[in-house]
């Protein structure tokens, strides 16, 4: 079992204590491996997570109605979001947050900045070479 591997597996046998977990990845790869793990070890979590398909996260207001001017299409689809997010953040027991390749330096910041003044425990995950850059953000997490 390799390092990467082990650390999933550690990160769910850690939430058995938890009934839901809001995952907030920008991977696909990152979001199945722990609901993938929770499930191997019989752990019964419910996992939500933000739209992880770049795509559909921007067309998330297109049910609002089209829109000619591409600002306001994004404008409408980060509000459409945020409600899904927020609403996840604040239902679960814990949240997993996983700083990518993608989107690391303001997606996943803003939501574990909104986790630590909401007081709800979340957890960090990210690569070794944004350590440092992620201190303050890692210092507030529960693990």
């Amino acid at each position: 079992m390799n390092r990467s591997s082990r650390r999933t597996r550690a990160l769910a046998l850690f939430l058995a204590c938890c009934a839901s977990a809001t995952a907030i990845a920008d991977e696909v790869p990152t979001a199945k491996q722990l609901i993938d793990g929770a499930k191997a070890d019989d752990l019964p979590i419910t996992f939500t997570s933000a739209v992880t398909d770049h795509e559909a996260s921007d067309a998330a207001g297109d049910l609002l109605g089209a829109e000619e001017n591409s600002f306001w299409r994004d404008h409408k689809s980060s509000k459409v979001n945020a409600i899904r997010i927020k609403t996840h953040l604040e239902n679960c027991d814990i949240a997993i947050i996983r700083f990518g390749e993608k989107f690391k330096q303001w997606n996943a910041a803003f939501d574990a900045g909104y986790c630590a003044a909401k007081g709800k425990p979340y957890i960090t995950l990210h690569d070794e070479d944004i350590v440092h850059a992620l201190k303050e953000v890692d210092a507030a997490a529960m693990a």
